[in-house]
Order: structure tokens, then C-alpha cells, then sequence
């Protein structure tokens, strides 16, 4: 596998690594995550007791805008690594970032994000996305993805969402092998759109095929002691 941030090609006889260890960052904040300017965290500890959810509005006719990621189709524009600056200048994009790394970060497996969340809508989506910032504010994405709300469960028996109800959301990003550098940050984006990659979810509950009305959808990330939301990724020892 291609080390990403350290140019380097290693080898592994199972994936993970073997010597890869799990670790789960937490998301925290006092409710104001919206955007780089919030004041998401990603923290090594989980919140203890009551912490205010972070809120946004997602707007099926306002989506998100794909910027690179893993796709190939020229109509989304250019892919892999790119910066996500204007992405997160959005109300609508939740950011959670960890302190200034004093040493280097090697995450090399499956990273996956385990999201606790509400919403007003009967059907909705939400995404996630792995990004290394660095000490310029350059955010570099890295890996994304997104899970429909009626699929939580099960992808062969969709269920409904009970509006307003805390739901727990796993979203897998697929892999990465990438060392962060020291004085660079990780940073962890959610949000419920990513188009045009993915079709925006309109909300309703519908066919999606053949929807055509969309509503809007208030959407509250929790974060606290009985429903801890994290961001699980896989460390190479230094």
C-alpha cells in the first residue's frame, strides 16, 4: 500500500496492519460546530455528561458541492485530494478537529464514523469526510461517505426515520494510509450532502427514483454522555 503524506510504498500481510491499533476520537463542542470558524473538536475523551448537539440545515435544493474524493466522472470535477476550504465555509458542514499534532500521525486501515443524530424528516442522508489540515488552513480531504437514513438498519429492509428520535448512524469512509506531519491537524466534516456525487436525498421519504418535490431538513449532531458520536480510524505505532 502507497503511504500517503510520506511518498512511500509498504508492505502488510493483512489489513489493517497488524500492528495497527484502533482508536476512537470523539466529536465535541458547545453547539456551535457549523463551519472552520465552530468550535468542533475531535477529543480523545467522550463527553461525561450534557453537551449541546450542533444543528444545520439541510436544503436538498442547496447541496453540498463534490470537491475530489473517489470518483472519476468528469462532471464532478477533478478527483482525489483536494482542498476543502470552500466546503467548509458552509453553515450547513459540521467540523470537528483535533489540537495541533506535536509529533507525527500514521493512520493506515478502514476509517469509519459512528454518528448520533436527529432529524425532522422522515428520510435523510448524512456524510462524512477524513481531512488533513495543515498549518496554512489547506484542508486536504483524504476519504468520505455517506449513509441513507432508511438504511441505517439494513440495506435489503429500509426503515423509516421517526422524526426527532436520536438514531445511530454508522458511515463507512472506505480505507486510507496517510501520515499527518507534525503542526498539521486531523479534521473530521459532516454534513448531509455531497453532490454531484451522490443524489441529494429529498427528504420525503419517497421513491427516490422518482421523487420530485424536496423539503428541507433540520438535522441535530449529539454528542453527549448517552449518545458519544466518534470517528474511528486505525494508528501505526511511530
Amino acid at each position: 500500500y502507497f503511504l500517503m503524506g510520506a511518498n512511500e510504498w509498504r508492505t502488510a500481510d493483512e489489513w489493517p496492519p497488524s500492528e495497527a491499533q484502533q482508536r476512537s476520537l470523539y466529536l465535541r463542542s458547545s453547539g456551535n460546530a457549523n463551519s472552520a470558524r465552530g468550535d468542533g473538536t475531535l477529543s480523545e475523551t467522550a463527553a461525561s455528561g450534557s453537551e449541546p448537539a450542533d444543528r444545520y440545515l439541510y436544503d436538498p435544493d442547496r447541496p453540498v458541492p463534490t470537491e475530489g474524493g473517489a470518483t472519476l466522472q468528469a462532471q464532478v470535477g477533478l478527483p482525489g485530494p483536494r482542498d476543502q476550504q470552500a466546503i467548509e465555509s458552509r453553515d450547513d458542514v459540521l467540523c470537528y478537529t483535533t489540537p495541533t499534532l506535536q509529533a507525527p500521525l500514521t493512520v493506515a486501515g478502514p476509517v469509519s464514523v459512528s454518528l448520533w443524530a436527529t432529524t425532522d424528516a422522515v428520510d435523510t442522508d448524512f456524510t462524512a469526510k477524513l481531512v488533513d489540515v495543515h498549518p496554512d488552513g489547506k484542508a486536504v480531504s483524504l476519504c468520505d461517505g455517506i449513509i441513507r437514513a432508511r438504511y441505517r438498519e439494513s440495506f435489503s429492509e429500509p426503515c423509516a426515520v421517526t422524526p426527532g428520535k436520536p438514531a445511530r448512524y454508522t458511515i463507512e469512509l472506505a480505507s486510507t494510509a496517510h501520515r499527518f506531519a507534525t503542526g498539521h491537524r486531523l479534521r473530521l466534516e459532516v454534513s448531509s450532502s455531497n453532490f454531484p456525487r451522490f443524489a441529494p436525498n429529498p427528504n420525503t421519504g419517497g421513491p427516490l427514483a422518482s421523487e420530485v418535490n424536496a423539503i428541507p431538513a433540520v438535522q441535530h449532531v449529539l454528542h453527549d454522555a448517552d449518545h458519544p458520536s466518534e470517528l474511528t480510524i486505525c494508528i501505526l505505532p511511530a
